[in-house]
Order: C-alpha cells, then sequence, then structure tokens
C-alpha cells in the first residue's frame, strides 16, 4: 500500500545561523506534521556577511538543535538558488522527499507554491526583533552576547568551526584604496 504523504510537510530558510526563533517555528510545523523536511535555502553560498556558514555548518547546527529538542520526525535538505522562478518549485521537489504541506510567510515563496498547487501554511510567528540571524550575526561582530539568541547546540557548532572570528573577518571592509 503506498504511503500517504498529505501530512508531509516543508519549511525553507537560511538559517545564517539557526535561532531559537527558528527553533520555535519548526517544532511548531513538526508538531504539525507527520515528517516536516527542512529546506537549507542558498545553500551554495558561505563566507559572505550575510550567509557566512556552510550548507554542512547549517546542517550539523539544526541536526544537533533538533535532535536535543527531541524533535525526530525531519529530514534536512540543502537547496540550491536557482534564478530561473518559473522551474523553482520543481527544483525544490527533486530534492526533498514528498511533501504536500508548505510552510512560508514570503509572499514570493508562497505565490509560487500556490501556483503549483501546494498547500500553502502561514509560518508559526516569532519575536523577529529579537530573534534574526542579522542579529546574532552583528552581535558576533561586535563581541556581545549573541549565544543566548542561539540553542547550545548552535553555539557548540559555531564555536568548533571559529565560526565567530569568521563572521568578524568576513565583515571587515577593505580598507586599502
Amino acid at each position: 500500500m503506498a504511503r500517504d504523504y498529505s501530512h508531509y510537510s516543508l519549511v525553507i530558510g537560511r538559517f545564517q545561523p539557526l535561532h531559537k526563533g527558528h527553533m520555535d517555528v519548526i517544532r511548531k510545523c513538526a508538531a504539525e506534521s507527520d515528517h516536516l523536511t527542512v529546506g537549507i535555502g542558498s545553500a551554495q553560498y558561505s563566507h559572505e556577511p550575510e550567509n557566512p556558514f556552510t550548507a554542512g555548518e547549517r546542517y550539523c547546527m539544526i541536526d544537533e538543535a533538533l535532535h536535543d529538542a527531541e524533535v525526530d520526525n525531519y529530514s534536512i535538505v540543502p537547496i540550491e538558488d536557482l534564478n530561473r522562478y518559473s522551474v523553482w518549485v520543481s527544483h525544490v521537489v527533486s530534492m526533498c522527499p514528498p511533501f504536500s504541506v508548505v510552510y512560508s510567510n514570503n509572499p514570493f515563496t508562497r505565490r509560487l507554491f500556490v501556483e503549483a498547487g501546494y498547500e500553502v501554511r502561514a509560518s508559526p510567528m516569532y519575536d523577529r526583533a529579537i530573534y534574526s540571524g542579522t542579529e546574532v550575526r552583528r552581535r558576533m561582530v561586535h563581541g556581545t552576547d549573541w549565544e543566548s539568541l542561539v540553542p547550545p547546540a548552535v553555539v557548540e557548532v559555531i564555536d568548533s568551526i571559529d565560526g565567530v572570528g569568521r563572521v568578524r573577518e568576513i565583515s571587515q571592509r577593505d580598507s586599502a584604496v
């Protein structure tokens, strides 16, 4: 008998890095799903101020944090950007396990998946003023508390790769004239 994938879902984010707001969203989406695929968006980018971590590093952050949170109904899939929007959904589908529901608050992502026939639900909201990758990276650069914004497992991964040093270094402007 064929498996019923009607309660399989997808959530996509860059997770640069995974923070507590992301974790809240992922936990809530996983609770509503038989299986949740966590798509690591912009997987081809790393070592840039907006995208300092590799897809593999982000995979480890997500996997370790979800393991610690005792979430076990997920897959993690790196998804590279494809700048041809007419085929982007089929690209995502080709990279992921089956899903029928997509969680997103991004109007463009929502539109593309709706046009492709998917059920699209709003992602659960979290305090974006506090929890954002931009804020975590800003705090890393300025040497202020970033650790309280991310799960402990993410701190461990970032520390193990000297992620703070990387973020600080790649955020510097070339001062040579």
